[in-house]
Order: structure tokens, then sequence, then C-alpha cells
């Protein structure tokens, strides 16, 4: 049974996947990266999906039976995974989220130590070993060399702060109205948090997530309730967020969504322009359209495709 697809391991929670395959996976995944440890330690987040609790405890089991501390910081956006992995100096991070799947799917997916995706060779391996029972048992260990856990509830205030320190000291977002849904996700305290300190005036929708409302009619998939709410608060712009917030998609003023290729347009030419933009181009993926791609082209830079 294959177990990597195109982002993770991801399907049914208590179907495909289950809290032994968690675990199993788990176990794999410690005993490679154990090959290559710094620290002996692996950071676990995960959104708001009520299947969290039973693969997060899973892998936690799973990890610290091979010799690995877990260190456990809860509900938070994928992104923040990737960077507090290499800002906590854990061997690698692991996000628990289907992303904008419904509620019953559930997915892991791994980080390694500079917060990067894994590459197919190195799930090829972890994949390898989960199946290979021998390998499971010799990874595993006993007395003091059993792993611990420990659940860590105030790192959220880091990554506010690194996405703060992303946004320049010159600007502010006074006197801006913007509605935000984050779709019952792992945004939902992030997401406002960030735009109000920044100056913003912030109406929120689907911020109450219960473990089966995620991503349920709200957020990036479903923007019906966000484009309302930016005509009737005569807000400057909308954002939706998707269940693990890492995928965004922005209203305008009317109410009208801004294609994704129009952001990516918009901003090549706006750093282009200011003089910032490196590479003398913009990189998009093989569905990004022509339009775009011919933008780019009338003012001398390139559409490089992924």
């Amino acid at each position: 049974m294959k177990l990597f697809g195109t982002d993770g391991v991801r399907g049914e929670a208590g179907s495909f996947l289950t809290a032994e395959l968690a675990m199993r996976v788990a176990m794999a995944a410690g005993i490679y990266f154990s090959a290559h440890s710094r620290t002996k330690k692996i950071l676990v987040g995960k959104d708001t999906r009520r299947s969290g609790y039973m693969i997060e405890n899973a892998i936690v089991t799973g990890l610290t039976a091979v010799g690995y501390d877990v260190v456990q910081i809860g509900p938070m956006p994928t992104p923040a995974i990737a960077f507090l992995t290499e800002n906590m100096r854990c061997d690698a991070g692991i996000m628990i989220s289907a992303s904008h799947n419904p509620y019953e799917d559930n997915g892991i997916k791994f980080f390694d130590a500079h917060g990067n995706k894994l590459s197919e060779d190195i799930e090829a391996q972890i994949e390898a070993i989960a199946h290979n029972k021998t390998r499971l048992e010799e990874g595993q260990v006993t007395g003091k060399k059993i792993g611990s856990a420990k659940r860590i509830d105030d790192v959220i205030g880091r990554y506010i702060v690194q996405l703060k320190n992303s946004f320049c000291r010159d600007f502010t977002l006074q006197g801006l109205r913007i509605v935000l849904d984050t779709a019952n996700g792992a945004g939902y305290k992030v997401g406002p948090t960030v735009l109000e300190e920044l100056g913003a005036e912030v109406i929120v929708l689907h911020d109450k997530p219960n473990g089966f409302n995620i991503n349920e009619g709200c957020g990036a998939l479903h923007t019906k309730d966000l484009r309302e709410a930016v005509k009737q608060y005569r807000a400057d712009i909308g954002l939706a967020l998707d269940g693990d917030a890492d995928r965004l998609i922005v209203v305008d003023e009317n109410g009208d969504e801004v294609d994704g290729d129009q952001i990516l347009g918009a901003l090549g030419l706006f750093l282009h322009q200011s003089g910032q933009l490196k590479g003398g181009g913009i990189v998009a993926t093989v569905m990004s359209n022509q339009a775009l791609e011919d933008t780019m082209s009338e003012n001398g830079l390139k559409l490089f495709r992924s």
C-alpha cells in the first residue's frame, strides 16, 4: 500500500489513516531522522479536526518509542510548523492536517530541520521503513532511551512576531477594514491577531472550530459569506484561509474574488517597478493561465512554471 501522495499521507481518518498507521509512519520517520539527528526533538502541530487528537497521540507514541522527544504545540497553521521547526532547532516537524478537505479526512505532513517539505526520495525511504516490520522492531528503544513529550502553548507568540517582522516597519494597516474568514481552522487565532496588531479593523468569520466544521461552507473553497460580508461592512478587502491556513483567496472591495494569477501578476509588477524583484520574473505552476505569462512578457519579465 502506497502511503505518501502529493502532500504527505492523507485519507479518511479511522479507515485509511488509522491510529495504527499514524504510529507506524511516525516510528518510521523517527528511525529515518535519527540517522541525521542533531537535537532528538520533533515538533508536532495540527489543525482543528476532531481526529487530530487520535492521530497526534498515535504519532507521539510512535516517536517516543524510537527515542524522540516530542514538542506538541496544538492547532497552528502549516507555515508555522515550517518556521517553528527550524526556529526551535528540531530535527523535523509534523503537521496533522488534510488542508482544504472536509473534517472526515486527515493527513500527516513532514518538514525537515530547515522547515522544507521532504523530497520524494526521503518520503520513499520513510515509506519503506514503515512497511518493514523488522526495521520497526529494531528501531524501538528501552529504558532511559525512550523519548518524552511536552506540550507548549505559548509558541504562537513566536510565529506572530515573525509574521509582523516580515511586514515593512514603515507601513501600517491603520484605517483599513479587513474581513477575514479563518475556515474554522488552524489560523483562527493567528490570523486576526496579526492583522489587528498591525493596525487593521478586523471582522472575523468562521473562527469557532468544533472539530467538525473545518472548511464547512466557508474559507478559501467557499467564499460566499466572505463576499457578502465585504459588501455589508464596506470593507477594503476580504481574506479567506483554508483549514491549515496555507491557502489564501482574496476578495476586493466590491465583493469579487481576485484570481491567484492576478495577485501573482500584481505583486510581480510591483516588486519589479520598485526594484525588488530578483531573477527577472515570477514563479507559478503549470496551471497558471496564459494571460499571466503575456502580462509578464509585456513588462520584460518571465514566468517560470513549476
